[in-house]
């Protein structure tokens, strides 16, 4: 977590050596070096987390080392070292870019406390990075909508699993929102203030994966034309989310394993190790137990990821839950339509999105409400404007509803309303006001349909 790995850059032996030990005491891992260029061939092969230099150096100096780093590197953070009587070099460092200096000879103390400040403006920074992506993405855990008892428990869990670090191993369908519960383990961690880094498994080439996942060194095969820090480096201090781990070449699952196991990153073409601290959470829409049998999947892999499992039922397994998603997905869209205010479903288009069976889960509704939304000519979403596949289903189930194979919205409405009532008064225990809620009805409107289709 923080700033680990540290560059310096000193001309003198001595310096290098009681630096390094300082370092070393007090948690970091760092290298020396004597001169600017070997320190600029060491930045092009690895990765840093800061550069701590000396601003008198023979050949290239700390100065131009660190407009050399402001131009390749931008955010690598760099401290300069300057001795009694360069204090003008050091000033003029600060406004090249440097974070802050060191003024030779220095105590171990003043050492760690420069350090310790560049971490919190580093935590700082990336607190800001977050919360700007989620703003962006309008995120939250709340976003996990659903009132139904098999969401409950989700939730449940989530709040469980959230505070320890174990390894979490999130399964269900496509679509039913595995990276909102990874998001919602985050959030409610005390990770919540570091990064959430998502990778795909089955997006990124094979051969481009370990490189993704643990970074390489400049040189490390031909396109490595400079060192990258790894997704699992990038996640360093908060959770690292492994989407469609079932797609996993079982070479890289090795490495995974490894990985898990030692709480080390080892990147491509390197001979050193480096210590991470991230939570783990991965997700599969994949039978893994059933690929693992196949020989498609590593079982100690599997036993290894499968510590805390949260399983995310289907939406057909919970459609109490359809009415609330589609309110929330309503009034997320709202803002594509600025011009059309007060935007509602149809009494038919609701009935259809109701009937539908929903194979492609949250995400198939939720882009059934966003393809509405952008297609309505009106305030009022009309069954037209839902996708084809919503209306085909609607129009089956009216006429089997029917009884007569009839396509009449009017007739097919009737159908689904009056078994949608007796539903609501089954599940209420012929509770009005409580099915009136469920209906998303008012009462009077309750008793008038009771009456009319002779329900209850």
């Amino acid at each position: 977590m923080g700033l680990r790995n540290i560059l310096v850059v000193d001309d003198e032996a001595s310096i290098r050596h009681l630096l390094s030990v300082i370092l070393v005491d007090h948690g970091y891992d760092p290298r020396a070096v004597g001169t600017g260029e070997e320190a600029l061939k060491e930045l092009a092969a690895r990765d840093y987390d800061l550069v701590l230099t000396d601003v008198r150096m023979p050949g290239m100096g700390g100065l131009a080392l660190l407009r050399e780093i402001q131009r390749t590197a931008p955010e690598l953070m760099v401290i300069v070292m300057s001795a009694y009587g360069a204090h003008d070099a050091a000033i003029e460092a600060m406004k090249a870019g440097a974070y802050d200096y060191l003024q030779k000879p220095f105590k171990p103390d003043e050492v760690v406390l420069v350090l310790r400040k560049a971490e919190e403006r580093e935590r700082l920074a990336r607190e800001n990075r977050r919360l700007r992506t989620e703003l962006s993405a309008g995120y939250s855990p709340e976003h996990m909508v659903g009132a139904s008892e098999a969401m409950r428990e989700v939730s449940r869990q989530i709040r469980k699993i959230a505070q320890q670090k174990t390894t979490v191993l999130v399964q269900g369908e496509s679509g039913t929102g595995k990276e909102l519960v990874a998001r919602a383990i985050h959030q409610l961690s005390p990770r919540a203030a570091l990064p959430f880094v998502a990778v795909n498994c089955g997006a990124i080439p094979s051969e481009l994966l370990e490189s993704e996942l643990f970074g390489h060194v400049k040189g490390a095969f031909t396109d490595a034309v400079r060192a990258k820090k790894g997704l699992a480096a990038e996640a360093d201090g908060g959770t690292l989310f492994l989407d469609e781990i079932g797609e996993l070449p079982l070479g890289l699952q090795v490495k995974l394993l490894r990985f898990l196991q030692e709480e080390e990153v080892r990147p491509v073409g390197d001979t050193r190790s480096r210590r991470v601290d991230v939570r783990v959470v991965a997700a599969t829409a994949v039978d893994l137990r059933a690929a693992v049998a196949a020989g498609r999947f590593r079982e100690d892999l599997y036993w290894r990821l499968d510590v805390v499992g949260v399983r995310l039922p289907p939406l057909r397994e919970r459609r109490e839950d359809v009415p609330a998603l589609l309110d929330h997905f309503l009034a997320r869209f709202r803002h594509l339509r600025p011009e059309l205010p007060g935007l509602t479903l149809s009494d038919e288009a609701r009935a259809a999105l109701l009937a539908h069976g929903w194979p492609g889960n949250v995400r198939e509704l939720e882009h059934a409400v966003e393809r509405a939304v952008v297609l309505a000519d009106g305030p009022v979403l009309r069954e037209e404007d839902l996708p084809e596949a919503v209306r085909a289903r609607a129009h089956a189930t009216a006429a089997a509803d029917t009884g007569d194979g009839s396509l009449s919205v009017k007739r097919a409405t009737r159908a689904l309303e009056e078994r949608l009532i007796r539903a609501a008064l089954e599940r209420t225990g012929g509770n009005r006001t409580r099915a009136a809620e469920l209906l998303e009805l008012s009462y009077g409107a309750l008793l008038y349909k009771i009456k009319e289709y002779g329900v209850g």
